[in-house]
């Protein structure tokens, strides 16, 4: 496994913590954030909702950065203990945050992803506590769509608040590709669509050669984005933690451009 040289693409204080994880195991990795995240304004529909979210059976949160931002808005609109209310992430890492702040979150043990999420016995009991549930989902602007089109189809109500935005951080013409070569990288991980759309963005047209590098996915969904853009190497890590990508790493024998 020390033979990966691998480019990392989260969040820069994603890509610091996944960074130590993977050098702890041996492995070499560079960091180049293609997502920065940015919080959007506070709005009255931010505190109307956080003020009356008695109204819901159950808040799930997408995303780390959701998380964090979910909790400082809780603080200060919903100041009486939350734990009556169940919360529900789509990935550990995210749970964690939750419970950092004494939140009483559920979460899938395998699988990061909206299927592992609406499997959880604790969710569908959450859902069945009233005769019209209705649930808080916090996520990014402009989120996928999928899993609230599977919860209305069971006949629950959503609700979407978007609390942050993701944008490409700027960076000079080439930097990627140099960055690979230089570096000798011979592997690429994103960690969404957003995230490989960035990557594409940012290749230019150096993306037929690094198309051929092995290229780290977090699902099924992102897998077939990067296979229909012309990756050659994908490699469905099936949840985007370190351990989910450290467990594939050890499967999969490194290779050179």
């Amino acid at each position: 496994m020390t033979g990966w040289r691998l480019l990392l693409t989260r969040p820069a204080e994603e890509c610091a913590a996944l960074a130590a994880t993977l050098a702890e195991q041996g492995v070499f990795s560079s960091s180049l954030p293609l997502l920065e995240i940015q919080p959007l304004a506070e709005t009255p529909e931010q505190r109307d909702t956080f003020r009356n979210l008695n109204r819901y059976c159950a808040v799930i949160v997408v995303s780390k950065p959701a998380a964090r931002l979910g909790v400082a808005l809780l603080q200060r609109y919903w100041p009486q203990p939350a734990a009556s209310l169940p919360w529900f992430s789509v990935g550990a890492a995210t749970g964690h945050i939750l419970a950092e702040h004494g939140l009483p979150v559920s979460y899938p043990s395998q699988g990061d992803d909206s299927e592992a999420l609406l499997a959880l016995p604790a969710l569908q009991q959450a859902l069945n506590t009233g005769q019209s549930p209705r649930v808080l989902i916090l996520r990014g602007e402009g989120g996928r769509e999928a899993l609230a089109d599977r919860l209305r189809g069971q006949g629950v109500a959503v609700d979407y608040l978007p609390l942050y935005r993701r944008l490409l951080p700027h960076y000079a013409v080439a930097t990627l590709p140099e960055r690979v070569y230089a570096e000798r990288l011979n592997g690429l991980v994103v960690s969404s669509g957003q995230g490989l759309q960035h990557l594409l963005t940012l290749a230019g047209a150096d993306w037929p050669t690094l198309a051929r590098l092995p290229l780290f996915v977090p699902s099924p969904r992102v897998a077939e984005l990067a296979t229909a853009a012309g990756a050659l190497a994908v490699v469905d890590c099936r949840g985007a933690s370190a351990a989910a990508l450290l467990a594939v790493l050890r499967e999969q024998a490194p290779t050179a451009l």
